[in-house]
């Protein structure tokens, strides 16, 4: 089972592994208060992509496939997630964004499900 949840928010009944998911480090948040486990930058969409996106709910489906073309080229990271997620059984992916449903941690999800 995958799920996501904003890093700033509280860890969820079940969360056995979490993966934050953004390119850039939490605002707030030091390495020293980090609650996750790993942090794979490089499955986020590139800089070009999430700038352009700039969390615009309009631009969401054009978004979505635009990451999933990115993601062809990500195979390791994919595998990675997909590993842990049998390993550990349920994975979590983190995300900063204040958009809750229409973020790269959703778009991720739903690419891997």
């Amino acid at each position: 089972m995958i799920t996501i949840r904003r890093v700033y928010d509280p860890e969820m009944p079940g969360e056995h592994y979490k993966v934050l998911v953004d390119r850039f480090w939490p605002r707030g948040i030091s390495r020293e208060k980090a609650d996750w486990h790993e942090w794979l930058r490089d499955i986020s969409p590139s800089n070009e992509l999430r700038k352009w996106y700039n969390h615009d709910p309009g631009k969401w489906e054009e978004f979505r496939l635009m990451y999933r073309k990115e993601l062809t080229g990500k195979q390791e990271e994919l595998e990675r997630l997909k590993q842990l997620e049998i390993k550990h059984g349920t994975l979590t992916l983190l995300y900063s964004s204040k958009e809750d449903k229409y973020n790269n941690a959703a778009a991720l999800r739903e690419f891997l499900m």
